[in-house]
């Protein structure tokens, strides 16, 4: 298998403004760097919660190769038959088996040469999850052993800890498992001694000028009320943020991960 494959996963995206911000940025940036697969965190698409078929589609058109979902898979009801048809989106693995959609997938890249495989995962620790996500991991990777050069774990959780915990559980089994959820890049991005590149979260595609991608001053006054206040999406200094990931060449090894932020 060659060696310098790259994996480009790009983080939450967040209502119209994250969904601007990717289709302008994407193609710059796969000129200035060549990259085999694109992985989108889709969870916030629809105006900050959820997806529907249509901007799931307009991903796909674009180059996304593979969405992941979270918490608000399914805000967007529209969406449910759409889980269960369309292959190359997920919703988290560790959700109820007869909740509609899938957790994982392969595709192939565009010479045909190499595959990626790609599992979704939500936190239990304040996500309430379904089922253990840990062990869930397991079971996805053995459903999909020896069908996948390379694989990639969304981790689309809270709490930190939990993060790193499944980073080290899955060291040396997977090619990089990167956190999203929190909407704020970290500092930590590594490759791990096992050859699993790691990052517990690589941020957002929205407006950096909002609060984790919300209008400011709704946000505050959320805080400063403590009562119910509509979020909608800010539109103010957007940007594409994510984490580039170059394989070895031997299955399942990353040689580096690096933060992407990139202005729209």
């Amino acid at each position: 298998m060659r060696e310098g494959i790259r994996i480009l996963f790009i983080g939450d995206v967040v209502g119209s403004t994250g969904r601007r911000t990717l289709l302008a940025v994407l193609p710059r940036l796969r000129e200035r760097v060549p990259v085999d697969f694109v992985v989108v965190n889709g969870e916030n698409a629809a105006g900050g919660h959820g997806i529907t078929s249509k901007i799931a589609r307009e991903m796909f058109a674009a180059g996304v190769d593979v969405i992941t979902l979270g918490n608000h898979a399914y805000r967007q009801s529209e969406v449910y038959p759409y889980l269960d048809q369309e292959q190359r989106i997920l919703r988290p693995a560790n959700f109820l088996r007869g909740q509609p959609g899938h957790g994982s997938c392969v595709v192939t890249n565009a010479a045909g040469d190499v595959r990626l495989g790609v599992i979704s995962l939500s936190g239990n620790l304040y996500m309430n999850a379904s089922l253990p996500a840990f062990s869930e991991a397991d079971a996805a990777l053995y459903a999909m052993r020896n069908q996948a050069d390379h694989i990639l774990v969304d981790m689309h959780a809270e709490a930190t800890s939990e993060k790193v915990g499944l980073g080290w559980y899955l060291d040396g089994r997977v090619t990089a498992v990167v956190g999203t959820h929190t909407h704020v890049p970290t500092a930590d991005a590594r490759v791990l001694p096992g050859g699993t590149a790691y990052i517990t979260d690589v941020g957002m595609t929205g407006a950096r000028g909002g609060v984790l991608g919300v209008k400011r001053q709704q946000a505050i006054d959320s805080m400063l009320t403590r009562m119910p206040v509509r979020f909608e999406s800010s539109d103010e200094d957007p940007w594409l943020q994510g984490a580039l990931i170059e394989c070895g060449s031997e299955p399942l090894r990353a040689v580096s991960i690096v933060g992407v932020q990139e202005r729209a």
